[in-house]
């Protein structure tokens, strides 16, 4: 049992700093108009948690097939998946995840769009290729139900964490600053930088190892 919620406890971790709430959320004001009510944001919070919900079943049930299908190694997905992480925290640490030159036409679009929620927001930037490929990882590497369990616990106790953060972005915003938001991401991009690594550099010895 300390070994599940040992397992638990890092995925979640890393699940959370992949995904970025506190971060994501600044990006989500930043393509929403200024006038957006609190009403329009608990619908664009609750739709977008949905998505990545729905996003984690389909990748957790059909992430083994895709690499049998394809004949990829689950090592060749760890270094792959791993350098797609260290771009993207790289872009963390440089704060440059947010869209550019989004005109306001687009911004009062987005805020009455229901598709916004689901698209982009939800996939792909909250639930991206970064979080596609550790999920795939993740299961891969699973050698139990429990496994499987501690997984799904950690992705559905971050997505109650970006639900929140979604919810709550206009009182994060002025609890924490535009500067705040962007500290706690580039910390986060760090987090996720020396995880890219660790996939990286144990995907690589494993193909060594093997011989590929």
């Amino acid at each position: 049992m300390n070994e599940f919620f040992a397992l638990f406890l890092q995925q979640t971790i890393t699940l959370f700093a992949i995904i970025d709430p506190l971060g994501v959320s600044a990006i989500l004001l930043s393509m929403l108009p200024a006038s957006t009510t609190q009403e329009q944001m608990n619908g664009i919070a609750k739709k977008s948690t949905l998505t990545i919900v729905i996003a984690f079943f389909v990748v957790l049930l059909t992430g083994k097939f895709v690499l049998n299908l394809f004949g990829i190694e689950l090592d060749a997905l760890k270094v792959m998946g791993g350098l797609v992480l260290l771009l993207m925290a790289i872009k963390m640490v440089e704060g440059s995840l947010e869209p550019k030159n989004q005109t306001p036409e687009e911004r009062e679009e987005a805020k009455h769009s229901h598709e916004f929620a689901i698209i982009p927001l939800g996939i792909p930037i909250t639930f991206g290729p970064g979080i596609f490929a550790t999920i795939v990882i993740f299961k891969a590497s699973a050698t139990s139900y429990l496994d499987l369990v501690a997984l799904t616990l950690a992705f559905l106790v971050v997505a109650f964490l970006t639900y929140i953060a979604f919810r709550n972005s206009l009182k994060i915003r002025k609890l924490l600053g535009i500067t705040g938001q962007k500290i706690i991401s580039r910390l986060m991009g760090l987090i996720v930088g020396a995880i890219a690594v660790q996939f990286v550099v144990g995907g690589v010895s494993s193909l060594w190892s093997a011989g590929l």
